[in-house]
């Protein structure tokens, strides 16, 4: 089992964290870096996906009322459709070498929507998933979301886990492009504030067990 590198990086603007992330790919590729997990929140964005022009059709908020609550837009290189990222959301970004064992996506994905869940349980929320859709879901909501990049089997994106997210600003989209759904949260599932720090343990505790360890 290769060694994880955890940095928690607190709140970071998402160019930088894109700029960091580009940079620890072609580390992990050189060999300069083991297998690294980026643990961080972001200000209020809204991420375009690879297909952004689709995923623009799904931001449903005008300019001017982006400006207005201070939510930029940024295009990735991720997959998937658009979705909101803000403070009280924890982003988990790693950067895998999948080759030679991992070299899987679909196992891949379906490992990251695992962590999420046994996350979820660990905090006394029934988590699962949806057939046909990505992510991680209480019921007909999503607290999870993923999108990802593999570049020659090095991973970058990942997920983002709704802790204590103000939930509303997901109303200024169509989440992932999935117009009969919700999303929630695990401080609304609990009644409660959770500590990020509590969630960044259990994250990191998950995430071992299945993605470095293969216990899926």
């Amino acid at each position: 089992m290769i060694a994880l590198e955890v940095r928690r990086l607190g709140r970071v603007p998402y160019a930088d964290a894109l700029e960091l992330q580009r940079t620890l790919v072609e580390d992990r590729r050189a060999g300069r870096v083991g297998d690294v997990l980026l643990l961080l929140e972001h200000p209020h964005v809204l991420t375009l996906g690879a297909r952004s022009e689709t995923a623009r059709s799904n931001v449903l908020a005008t300019p001017a009322r982006l400006a207005e609550l201070g939510v930029e837009v940024r295009e990735t290189g991720r997959g998937g459709d658009v979705t909101y990222h803000g403070p009280g959301q924890l982003v988990a970004y790693p950067i895998l070498n999948l080759e030679p064992d991992r070299a899987d996506v679909y196992n891949y994905v379906r490992n990251l929507e695992e962590v999420m869940i046994r996350v979820s349980a660990a905090f006394g929320v029934r988590a699962g998933r949806i057939d046909g859709l990505t992510g991680a879901w209480v019921g007909g909501d999503k607290i999870g979301a993923i999108g990802v990049r593999i570049s020659r089997w090095i991973t970058s994106h990942g997920f983002a886990y709704n802790v204590n997210t103000s939930l509303d600003y997901f109303n200024l989209i169509v989440p992932c492009g999935i117009r009969d759904h919700g999303v929630t949260s695990l401080s609304r599932e609990l009644g409660r504030q959770v500590e990020m720090a509590e969630v960044e343990d259990r994250v990191v505790a998950e995430f071992t067990r299945v993605i470095q360890a293969g216990q899926a």
